[in-house]
């Protein structure tokens, strides 16, 4: 299903694009390296170094479990969130920081691999991607100094969000959707204000994929056209806003390790093993436990407030 389109020829645009793509993914493995290495310094003059682990079988496998569905189109920051809420991987506090940290490389791959073979206007694909970047890089600003309780509130409305999206996908309802691979117009200016917002929002833990297929489906676009869009995005904002997180230390190193270490395999096998599944009960699934996990944030939250 994902891969049946042909490969389209390169433009000169898309060929920059996917060169870019290959000097942020340098840039952040480089960042990355850096910021697990300022870790192990005191954070302020008189406090211990910080430590971490290798990550874990269990992180493992929940990188390589929700990176395989992300790239088949489910998502993957819902079902990560509520893993780590579960297993009690990963505080509160720093679960948006983490998700932004871990999933960078793996969703680079993706992007790599779908804005190669899906077709889509290059000047549309850049232009929304750029939006996302600066949404990005605004968000994570204000979201890595958040206390703990004003995080709890926010992932969980973000999570009621989105399995209200992930809801309408599971229920086929919404628009079909047009036939075109370009936006031109104020058609092109809504749709990148609508990624400056997604991207912005991304930071605070509420996945693009379902709402950008909703918004590219809304503009006229054909629905394929969202995969090189909203992976793009992705691939483009996290390193921007995991500089970010890396920077105020708001993340688990350990956790976020497992995801991109765990997701690297699971992107290559979902894309070109096993291609497409049946996804119909997969979705309802994650629709319940993204709600469960939006709640019981919300109570974490409630709780905090009456601790204070």
């Amino acid at each position: 299903m994902i891969l049946q389109a042909a490969m389209p020829d390169f433009r000169d645009a898309k060929q920059a694009l996917l060169v870019a793509l290959g000097i942020f993914g340098v840039i952040y493995i480089v960042a990355l390296g850096m910021g697990l290495a300022r870790l192990r310094r005191p954070a302020k003059l008189g406090e211990p170094p910080s430590d971490y682990e290798k990550p874990s079988l269990l992180g493992l496998g929940v990188g390589f479990i929700t990176n395989f569905f992300d790239t088949l189109g489910i998502g993957s920051y819902a079902t990560t969130t509520s893993l780590f809420r579960f297993f009690r991987m990963v505080p509160d506090e720093r679960i948006p920081g983490t998700l932004n940290v871990g999933h960078t490389i793996p969703t680079i791959i993706e992007a790599f691999i779908f804005t190669r073979i899906v077709p889509v206007d290059a000047r549309t694909l850049i232009l929304m991607i750029a939006a996302s970047v600066v949404g990005a890089w605004l968000g994570a600003g204000v979201v890595a100094r958040w206390p703990r309780r004003k995080v709890q509130i926010g992932m969980g409305l973000a999570l009621l969000a989105a399995a209200g999206l992930m809801l309408m996908t599971a229920l086929s309802v919404g628009p079909a959707g047009g036939s075109a691979l370009s936006l031109e117009g104020p058609r092109l200016w809504v749709g990148s204000g609508i990624n400056f917002v997604l991207g912005a929002l991304m930071t605070l833990g509420i996945g693009l994929y379902a709402p950008s297929m909703i918004t590219v489906s809304l503009l006229g676009m054909d629905p394929k056209a969202a995969f090189p869009i909203m992976m793009g995005s992705c691939a483009f904002l996290m390193p921007v806003a995991s500089a970010r997180f890396i920077k105020e230390r708001s993340f688990d190193p350990k956790a976020s390790l497992g995801l991109m270490i765990g997701g690297i395999p699971a992107v290559l096998a979902a894309a070109f093993i096993v291609k497409s599944l049946p996804l119909t009960y997969v979705r309802w699934l994650v629709v319940v436990v993204v709600v469960y996990t939006s709640v019981t944030l919300l109570m974490a939250a409630n709780r905090e407030k009456a601790k204070a």
